[in-house]
């Protein structure tokens, strides 16, 4: 899918009835490293099911007051942005899109508007990027710099 600047992004409050949608985001964010193993079947969706469940209780209870959205292109799910609002920064637990929105402006949408909110309230934003993410890209070209070096992670920053 070819999405356009013109297409509708918007957010909303990730439910319960949205995991299996979730699963599926995380599952194919992982798609490339997984399928490099041969897996019996039913075993990988079992396996991303259980990574899924430790990654996103892990992000809550570090980030009890941050929000976990949905992002919708067109009225369709197409991501998810989890978003921790600190004192003096504004954190971008994660942003995960499926592959057919991915490169067509959604993130750097969604990145923009994080970046006003940014500016507009004096805080720095910041993401932990593994080292080999293709989207260390597009954080390099909107002006995120390195700050930090985290074993397979770089924490990148942004400040108005």
């Amino acid at each position: 899918m070819a999405t356009t600047g013109s297409a509708t992004v918007v957010l909303r409050p990730v439910t319960d009835a949205d995991r299996d949608f979730l699963v599926g985001v995380y599952g194919s964010t992982r798609d490339e490293e997984l399928s490099q193993v041969a897996w019996a079947p039913g075993q990988r969706e079992a396996f991303v099911r259980m990574q899924f469940d430790a990654q996103d209780a892990d992000y809550r209870q570090r980030n009890p007051a941050g929000s976990f959205d949905v992002v919708e292109v067109d009225g369709r799910p197409a991501g998810r942005l989890y978003v921790d609002r600190r004192p003096e920064e504004i954190r971008i637990v994660d942003i995960a899109l499926l592959p057919e929105y991915r490169g067509a402006g959604v993130g750097g949408r969604l990145l923009g508007r994080l970046m006003d909110e940014a500016a507009a309230s004096g805080r720095r934003l910041s993401i932990h990027v593994e080292i080999h993410n293709r989207a260390a890209e597009l954080y390099s070209r909107l002006g995120f710099g390195v700050v930090a070096e985290r074993g397979v992670y770089r924490l990148m920053e942004w400040r108005a």
